[in-house]
């Protein structure tokens, strides 16, 4: 029952439409017997500081951030993590006294459903598709697992510039090289592991795949295509690599992990993981039914 006294999270985006962020938290929540309840905000980049001033106001306690603020909010906020920093993003941000807090789950979450697979990372190579905040989590998970190759790849050569610029420092910047999209035919014979971090193939792009079936050809059966999108499950991109004997793994093991590493920062206690990854299951399966004819 929400009153008065009800705390209040959120995940802000843009859209924010897809998200399904508060299906999971507010079951996680209610199993718990927290008094709080997790909202989504649809926040246009041009509106991101009046909505923290607003944040303020209401005594938000904490949200989440996805597309496209996850780089954006970080001049923003009064103090940021040192994993923060080293990605780059920010997609989880605390109330504290001093101000805005912001740190980052998303490679906890990225790395949870790899770190099955039955890989010799040492020799793998990485191809990633897209250079915008999602991708530095993946970057520097990818250089976690210790693959031996990280290759970014992009649309615009001033922004992948400025992206492997930004790496310069850290230890992975000998691994990571960036390549210009039409370089993509030539790169895919030589990956193991694919992963999606575009927009392409999510609400309202859900009939979209960043990448033509006829180029996708050249992905080896038996490698890995990851897509950090979780709606629609499976994406066309997905399906597409599944067809030809690849690996294809969804976004929602990736969400539930850092949710659930974000609601424990909330909460300060732990937090029940499969509540969460049964409520998602539960949601899409129920979503699913709806639309068949």
């Amino acid at each position: 029952m929400i009153t008065g006294k009800t705390n209040l999270l959120g995940v802000i985006g843009h859209p924010i439409e897809h998200s399904l962020s508060p299906v999971m938290q507010n079951a996680a929540l209610a199993a718990l017997g927290a008094d709080y309840v997790y909202l989504p905000f649809a926040i246009d980049p041009k509106d991101l500081w009046r909505a923290l001033n607003g944040f303020e106001a209401i005594g938000l306690q904490g949200f989440n951030v996805t597309i496209p603020h996850k780089q954006a909010i970080m001049p923003l906020l009064h103090e940021i993590s040192e994993t923060a920093q080293a990605i780059g993003a920010v997609n989880t941000v605390c109330r504290t006294a001093s101000g805005w807090y912001g740190t980052n789950t998303d490679i906890d979450g990225f790395l949870a459903p790899l770190q099955t697979q039955p890989q010799n990372w040492t020799e793998a190579t990485a191809l990633i598709l897209g250079n915008g905040g999602a991708a530095r989590a993946v970057v520097a998970g990818c250089y976690q697992l210790g693959c031996r190759q990280i290759r970014v790849i992009g649309r615009d050569r001033q922004k992948l510039d400025s992206f492997q610029q930004s790496w310069q420092d850290h230890p992975l910047a000998a691994k990571l090289s960036v390549f210009e999209w039409q370089e993509l035919p030539n790169l895919l014979s030589e990956t193991h592991v694919l992963i999606n971090t575009t927009p392409l193939g999510m609400a309202p792009q859900a009939d979209r795949s960043p990448i033509d079936p006829t180029i996708l050809e050249k992905l080896p059966a038996g490698s890995i295509a990851y897509d950090l999108i979780y709606t629609p499950r499976p994406t066309l991109f997905l399906q597409q690599a599944a067809a030809q004997d690849c690996v294809a793994i969804d976004g929602l093991e990736m969400l539930v992990q850092q949710g659930a590493a974000a609601l424990q920062l909330w909460l300060k206690q732990p937090v029940p993981v499969e509540v969460m990854r049964s409520a998602l299951l539960d949601f899409l399966h129920s979503s699913r039914k709806q639309n068949d004819p």
